[in-house]
């Protein structure tokens, strides 16, 4: 394996953005230190929006992208029954959508059917359709780094998964409405 990109290695692909970033995201859990506030929260039946699910610099970063002509996408590939953490996620994705992200969701089960790598989940970004950012997680689902690939045939692999995925996903407005 590569040399994984971390901090603000991974950072500057998403600043240097010039087209879209579109992120194909296939585990039915993160382990996100930052999150556990807001997960606990959750979990303990709080529903406001506080900062940390609606602010911060991921949040002006993809909002200055979008005024720029610049979109950052995304499909959740899920599996039904929700767990804990894709239901916190489905209720955080609020604060993307403010911040004009825009976020899909994908039965498992379909994305499967569908040829999209679930299983094992593969998340990556895709970064305007040059590079791909692979994302790797340890044992107990904690992000670890990206290997940044730009062999043509994967890039090509994931913007064939990123049309595919596209397609067959809802908006979260529709998602909810079907559980």
């Amino acid at each position: 394996m590569a040399e994984l990109l971390t901090g603000d290695q991974l950072g500057e692909l998403f600043r240097n953005v010039r087209r879209y970033a579109f992120r194909i995201e296939a585990r039915d859990r993160y382990n996100v230190p930052d999150e556990k506030p807001s997960f606990d929260a959750f979990m303990a039946g709080r529903r406001d929006l506080d900062d940390s699910v609606r602010s911060g610099p991921w949040y002006d970063m993809t909002r200055r992208a979008a005024a720029g002509g610049r979109p950052f996408t995304r499909v959740r590939i899920v599996s039904i029954p929700l767990g804990d953490y894709s239901r916190y996620a489905l209720w955080a994705a609020q604060g993307n959508l403010q911040a004009d992200e825009e976020i899909r969701y994908l039965d498992r089960d379909r994305a499967a059917a569908l040829g999209l790598p679930v299983r094992p989940p593969h998340d990556a970004w895709l970064f305007d359709d040059e590079r791909v950012a692979v994302l790797h997680f340890d044992d107990d689902d904690r992000f670890i780094g990206a290997e940044l690939v730009d062999d043509a045939a994967l890039v090509e692999q994931h913007q064939r998964w990123r049309d595919v995925a596209w397609k067959a996903s809802v908006s979260r407005d529709e998602f909810l409405r079907s559980l």
